[in-house]
């Protein structure tokens, strides 16, 4: 057995070098996917929030690096990896993750919700490159832009998708899991990550929320005033977008259908018709149904 640990660990250090070669920053993983070093904070009394700053392995996506020196220190100091983790939201790809995960006891189809948001937003997914998970899922990997830092999130857009984002990582293909190996799909080892399709990267990006619109203090006649007036301000190309937004925050929050008839006029007022406004609400109601 001990045999085998090393050579997973000599593996997920020669899959970890590949990907740092590629500019995606990695750090060790151990075999539940979390990080494989211990942070040089543990016990400490009051809890230490450092990110790296005292300059100790040990802060997990935080210690991602793309020096080649600097990632086999960073295995010698954990020699039972048996993976790797690549940060999101780093220079210079900048990776956004689309995890698409497979739940058959909830009946989650992942996919098909992807490409419903496809159709709804007119976006199309490029080919790009895909990490097949071994529970069934895949790893979507794409490009963001500079400017746009996106956020991790788990069931937002739809049931079964989670995205990693600034601040997150994804387990690299090779690395090696108690559930078993993560690899790339056929047909993509070769491609470079996509550049995310501007009307998902809106969806990955929600919004600032509206202040004093969604807490249990505001008065039940003012609630979702903010949502509407969000809604009238939409220019075309967003319309679609923001009307869906608002109308899965009206309904995660209690009052989606008090506020659907006048999401429905505000979203007709910036241009939509009154079918395609309804669709868009009655999409959202069945997500975020999903959800709960």
């Amino acid at each position: 057995m001990a045999t085998i640990d090393r050579q997973t660990a000599t593996l997920a250090l020669a899959h970890a070098l590949a990907a740092a070669e590629r500019g995606l920053p990695v750090f060790p993983l151990s075999a539940t996917k979390l990080p494989a070093l211990r942070s040089p904070h543990h016990g400490e009394q009051p809890p230490v929030h450092c990110r790296g700053e005292c300059g100790l392995p040990g802060h997990g996506v935080h210690d991602a690096t793309t020096d080649p020196a600097a990632v086999r220190a960073l295995f010698a100091a954990a020699p039972r990896a048996t993976g790797y983790g690549i940060a999101c939201g780093r220079a210079p790809h900048r990776l956004i993750g689309i995890d698409l995960d497979i739940d058959t006891a909830y009946g989650n189809d992942s996919v098909g919700a992807l490409q419903q948001l496809a159709l709804q937003h007119l976006f199309t997914i490029p080919p790009t490159v895909t990490v097949l998970t071994p529970s069934g899922g895949r790893h979507l990997w794409l490009t963001g832009p500079a400017d746009t830092p996106v956020p991790n999130s788990a069931g937002r857009i739809a049931p079964g998708i989670d995205v990693r984002g600034s601040g997150g990582y994804l387990v690299g293909p090779g690395s090696v899991t108690t559930h078993g190996r993560y690899r790339l799909a056929p047909g993509t080892a070769r491609l470079t990550p996509a550049p995310c399709p501007r009307a998902l990267l809106r969806l990955l990006t929600p919004p600032r929320r509206v202040p004093g619109t969604l807490t249990s203090e505001t008065p039940p006649g003012r609630r979702g005033e903010g949502l509407i007036h969000f809604v009238l301000a939409a220019h075309e190309g967003q319309r679609n977008t923001r009307l869906f937004w608002a109308a899965c925050r009206a309904y995660e929050h209690g009052f989606g259908d008090a506020l659907a008839d006048a999401l429905t006029t505000a979203a007709i007022r910036t241009g939509l018709t009154e079918q395609e406004a309804r669709a868009a609400i009655a999409s959202a109601e069945r997500l975020t149904r999903g959800r709960k």
